[in-house]
């Protein structure tokens, strides 16, 4: 009876929640209650002036996340994004993250944080373009580069702590749909 409750209970953790880990890599595919796991973030709370919001929907069987909004230089702002702060750091033979993706032809950018990046403005940052169509974008770590001399050239994987996806750094409209985001 014991082995029934826990496979039972071990089942139920894994059906509430979409925010996979098999072998240290995680993956989310934004279809169960994404908005209890992401959160919105933009420059205003460093007195930015850009506005946006993360809205999450589903087209047939696809669940994505949307970033929509207005990027803005003025005030010494410049970003929009979503995030999640992982509940558990990657395995260390983690060698990137991968997304599938579509927006509006602009260029979009990864953040990761880590245990090193204890400011607010440190974060290590990969961009990537995007269309029209659903795309498999692969960012390896080795590309991301650190915002700031007194961080580690490039991340550690099992020293990231959170990951976003950011509307950043002139101004434009943004519009970028992550049907998928996780390592590899």
């Amino acid at each position: 009876m014991r082995a029934n409750f826990i496979g039972l209970v071990s089942g139920l953790a894994i059906i509430g929640c979409t925010m996979a880990q098999a072998d240290g890599k995680l993956t989310e595919d934004f279809s169960k209650s994404p908005e209890t796991r992401w959160d919105y973030v933009a420059d205003t709370v460093m007195g930015g002036v850009s506005s946006g919001q993360v809205q999450f929907s589903s087209e047939g069987n696809v669940a994505f996340a949307r970033l929509i909004g207005t990027v803005s230089t003025e005030n010494n702002g410049g970003f929009i994004q979503f995030r999640h702060k992982l509940p558990d750091r990657p395995d260390a033979s983690v060698s990137g993250v991968r997304l599938l993706v579509r927006g509006n032809g602009e260029q979009y950018f990864v953040h990761l944080r880590t245990r090193g990046t204890v400011l607010p403005w440190q974060y290590y940052q990969a961009e990537f373009p995007t269309s029209d169509e659903w795309t498999e974008v692969s960012l390896p770590l080795s590309g991301f580069k650190a915002s700031g001399a007194m961080l580690r050239a490039i991340p550690v994987a099992d020293e990231i702590t959170s990951v976003g996806v950011v509307a950043y750094g002139r101004d434009h409209e943004a519009r970028v749909d992550v049907s998928e985001i996780g390592f590899y």
